[in-house]
Formats: structure tokens, sequence, C-alpha cells
């Protein structure tokens, strides 16, 4: 709990929406994806974060019980034997995280959904089957859905970041679109095509959220938490379309965060 509240804290708000029975689950998995999606932070070489992402592979998959000496793994471990998660939901999301430890090009945006799938659409299905694993199955394309928005979102957050380090999220058929290129993208300014590229990030993502929202009327209280960050998810891209992640990202006041997410949690998502 302590790791996600530090680490990520939208999600940390929105598992203490879920019944109090399910919320230490909700944090193993939350913290393991914190975990790998921060790998990137604490190197200063590719190599380096693939052998860490492999020895989470590796404890992952042993299937003795022998503790590892790791809090976050240990429990990991524990909800996915509790919850019979699939494995290899873990180990996708473990080799799309590769990815973030280079500097190449997405190639395209059917990759940066493919990624978004692997990493949050993956999280949040996960965390439907510890909340209800007789509804989650139902709503397997709507947290496909989901996930994209809320992992493009996150991304265009990261922006100045990325930015820094080189390193490009913005597929490059969008850029080519935009008349500019990852290389060009990560300059100083941008080049004058970024802002563009950006608008079309923002239009992606309020794709997959509209899509999402015409479904999301139907999901069941039990699952609502695993979805509930997709409440903030739009107040974020509203935020960027009034100031470029460009120029810096987005915040949300946590009583504006705390409200959101109150009132969702509460009604559900009205039906459009």
């Amino acid at each position: 709990m302590d790791a996600v509240r530090a680490s990520d804290h939208d999600r940390y708000l929105s598992a203490l929406y879920a019944p109090a029975d399910k919320r230490d689950a909700l944090f193993s998995l939350y913290a393991f994806n914190a975990e790998i999606a921060s790998v990137r932070d604490r190197i200063h070489e590719p190599l380096p974060g693939e052998v860490r992402l492999q020895w989470w592979r590796d404890v992952i998959a042993a299937e003795n019980d022998a503790e590892t000496g790791h809090p976050i793994a240990d429990a990991l471990r524990a909800t996915i034997a509790a919850n019979r998660l699939p494995k290899p939901a873990f180990d996708n999301m473990l080799e799309a995280r590769i990815f973030d430890l280079y500097d190449d090009a997405m190639p395209s945006r059917t990759d940066l959904e493919g990624y978004c799938g692997e990493t949050a659409a993956a999280l949040i299905q996960l965390a439907a089957m510890v909340l209800d694993p007789q509804e989650a199955p139902r709503f397997a394309e709507l947290a496909g859905r989901a996930g994209c928005a809320q992992a493009i979102t996150g991304l265009l957050l990261l922006l100045p970041l990325h930015r820094r380090r080189g390193q490009c999220f913005v597929p490059a058929d969008i850029l080519a679109a935009a008349g500019s290129s990852s290389e060009e993208f990560v300059k100083a300014d941008g080049g004058p095509g970024a802002q563009r590229a950006v608008a079309a990030m923002i239009a992606l993502a309020r794709e997959h959220l509209s899509a999402f929202e015409r479904g999301a009327a139907a999901l069941p209280a039990s699952l609502r938490p695993a979805f509930q960050p997709l409440v903030l998810t739009r107040a974020y891209l509203g935020k960027m379309e009034g100031r470029s992640p460009l120029d810096g990202a987005a915040r949300l006041s946590a009583l504006r965060r705390h409200w959101l997410l109150l009132r969702r949690a509460s009604k559900g998502w009205p039906a459009i």
C-alpha cells in the first residue's frame, strides 16, 4: 500500500474504493506495475534493466512457495496463487516493458495500442479478475479500450521526462502525418509538427476513452474499482487541451481527484 501511495497515487485512491478484503491484492498488482514501469529510472544502461525484468519473470514463473525476500514480489505471488491469475499476462507485461529501456521509435499506432494492451489494459483486467472473477471475462474488451485511453494519457503526462531522455512513444506514422519524426520530436522545441502530433495523441486517447464510456454503464459495481482511474483520464485530457503537455505535465488538485473518484464510485458511469 505504501509503495503504491508513493508511486501511483491515482491507483492508490481507486483501490480504496474496493472491498477491504480485495485491497491487498490490488495493491500488490499496482505495486508490481509501478516497480517494472520505473526500471528505466533506476538504470544507466538497458542491459541491467533487462536483467531486472527477467528476475521478475523467474519469480512469477517459479512453482515453489519459498519467499524471495522482496516484499512486493512475495505479495504478488500470493495474489497470483490466491486468485488464480494467468501468469502469461505478467510475462507479456514484462516483455512489453523492455521497450521502455531503449530509445527506439514506436513504429505505428497499432504497435502503441499493443503496448497499451499488454501493460495498462492487462493490469485493469487482472484487477477485475481479483474483484469479481465471474464478471471480469465479460468486460475484457472494455478493459482494452480503458487501458489504451489510460496508457496514452499517461504517456502524454510523461512527455517532458521522455523528451529529456531522448525517448519518444509517439508512433512514427502519427509523427509522419504531423510532419515530424521521433528525432525531431525530442528536440528542445519539438519542431513545427510537435503540437500537431500531440493533438493527434490526445485525439487517440479520447477515441479509446469514448469507446470505453459507451460501454461503461454496464459495469457491475463489483468491477468499478478496477476501472476507477478512467474518471481521472478524462480530466487530465481536458487539462491537456488547455495547456500542451509539451509545456509541462497537466496536474489535478487532490481535492478534484477525490471528488471525481467519489462521484463515480457512488454513481457508476452514465449510459451514453
